[in-house]
């Protein structure tokens, strides 16, 4: 058995709409529960053990919904902006009613993996400092990046606030006027990739996400484009922010 919820609120977190939408359903005498017709927005119902039906289809409850989004430049990092077009503005229509934001941020030039999600507990563990969790980035940047800036991010750098990393993993991909790069961090401070190459007499000319802790971008989805993780993917995700003292 499972929780007890308000129907509107299962409906909504379902994909049918805001809660007031949801409430307007039940009302017209659209959904039913165990085979019988409903009106009362406010009722209390096992969302797992009980069969919910809503214009003559049944809801397949899910209590959390992931998605994996390649974002694109241009877009930022949050639910809602008055001048940007925002992470959850470009979600296919079928998601708009799971109220998903996005786990952590992304800087709106800065392209690639991004988890959308309804489960604020995950979030939250992702993002914790006290967790750790590691977050790669392939960069281009300008300047030749050589073995001693690679010592150097593994000692950790000093940004320009005073602030000093954490130990970062620097791998060189290709060394040039502009060189590429993998770059591993800890932690998750305010355009820290771009900071922690600036402190180095570098500059960041692209910058993309490929992985969260063992969660890794799908290389098939486009700029803009995002799916639901698989079981396994979300098993490593989660696998990534356990530590013994959880046990």
């Amino acid at each position: 058995m499972g929780t007890t919820q308000r129907l509107d609120k299962i409906l909504s977190n379902s994909g049918y709409g805001t809660r007031k939408e949801a409430g307007q359903l039940i009302r017209s005498g659209n959904v039913t529960v165990d085979g019988v017709t409903v009106k009362d927005r406010g009722m209390h119902v096992d969302p797992e053990s009980s069969v919910i039906e809503v214009c003559g289809e049944r809801l397949k409850y899910r209590k959390f919904i992931y998605l994996m989004m390649n974002k694109p430049q241009g877009v930022i990092s949050a639910t809602t902006d008055n001048r940007h077009e925002t992470a959850v503005d470009i979600l296919p229509d079928e998601y708009r009613g799971f109220n998903l934001f996005p786990a952590g941020r992304l800087d709106i030039d800065t392209e690639g993996l991004l988890l959308m999600t309804n489960d604020g507990q995950l979030a939250h563990d992702l993002l914790s400092p006290k967790r750790n969790v590691p977050k790669t980035y392939y960069a281009l940047v300008r300047g030749v990046v050589t073995r001693e800036d690679v010592e150097r991010f593994r000692e950790g750098v000093t940004l320009d606030d005073g602030y000093r990393t954490l130990p970062a993993e620097l791998e060189i991909i290709r060394q040039g006027s502009d060189s590429e790069v993998e770059l591993t961090i800890y932690e998750g401070k305010f355009h820290q990739v771009k900071r922690m190459f600036e402190a180095v007499g570098k500059k960041v000319k692209y910058l993309k996400r490929l992985r969260i802790g063992n969660l890794v971008l799908d290389e098939n989805l486009e700029p803009g484009e995002c799916r639901e993780l698989t079981m396994e993917e979300l098993d490593m995700l989660k696998a990534s922010v356990f530590t013994p003292s959880d046990s």
